[in-house]
């Protein structure tokens, strides 16, 4: 219980400072200072709550993209960020999340309410923006959280961004293991579980390891969102596999 609680204090604690630093830094700091503390602070988090980041041999990342991964937990936006810090599009309900949901939109995450097509349509417009200003943009096209080993359809509408910033696609996946190399079951955070319920389970758990594995880039150009949206779907399902089979 003493583990349990001292990491609890140590994550709300650190929960605290990143939201300090966006609040007095971020408005003012360069993109790289910023990429460089999003990347040190999530690093911080995921050793604070016993999660291991693993980056698997893959395809080189690249900075000017539409990254698009599959959805397991809360911990993929830190993950991802760990590695390749960049601005994510989340569903409205993560805004709600306790204490994370405050850090996420402080750091510059987009929202979108499912079915809300005003919504959606000055979203896209925003994440084109940020296509064209080079940043790298994160979403995840599944548009919820899966138990690991499930990889659900992908909504294609945000890969249309691509398109039209003329910009690549580039898929990562994300899987959550133990020590024998098997799904971490700590790590699912479906169904009728809470974000209170999901915190408790990872900070209880141990020899978590996150792995993240950066796929070839697929092209945008002259495609149709659906076309890139099958593509990802089919290089995630396929690295999933393959790592998990190994």
């Amino acid at each position: 219980m003493l583990r349990f609680e001292f990491r609890l204090a140590r994550v709300l604690l650190h929960f605290a400072l990143g939201l300090g630093t966006c609040t007095l830094v971020f408005p003012w700091a360069p993109r790289a200072w910023r990429d460089w503390l999003v990347r040190r602070w999530s690093r911080q988090l995921l050793t604070i709550c016993g999660v291991r980041v693993e980056e698997l041999s893959g395809a080189a990342p690249l900075r000017h993209v539409l990254v698009v991964a599959n959805h397991v937990s809360w911990l993929d936006i830190f993950v991802i960020n760990a590695t390749h810090p960049s601005r994510f599009v989340a569903k409205a309900e993560i805004r709600a999340w306790p204490v994370v949901g405050w850090l996420v939109a402080a750091a510059g995450t987009v929202f979108i309410a499912r079915g809300n097509r005003r919504d959606l349509r000055h979203i896209f417009k925003g994440l084109v923006d940020r296509l064209h200003e080079g940043q790298r943009v994160a979403f995840f096209p599944e548009g919820t959280t899966a138990r690991q080993g499930t990889l659900l359809p992908f909504h294609a509408n945000l890969f249309e961004a691509a398109i039209d910033a003329k910009v690549p696609v580039q898929p990562y996946a994300l899987r959550y293991v133990d020590g024998t190399g098997a799904y971490h079951s700590a790590v699912d955070y479906v169904g009728e579980t809470t974000f209170v319920q999901s915190m408790v389970a990872i900070l209880n758990a141990r020899g978590v390891r996150a792995q993240v594995c950066c796929l070839p880039v697929i092209e945008a150009a002259g495609a149709h969102r659906r076309e890139l949206a099958q593509a990802a779907h089919g290089a995630i399902s396929a690295s999933l596999t393959r790592t998990h089979g190994a």
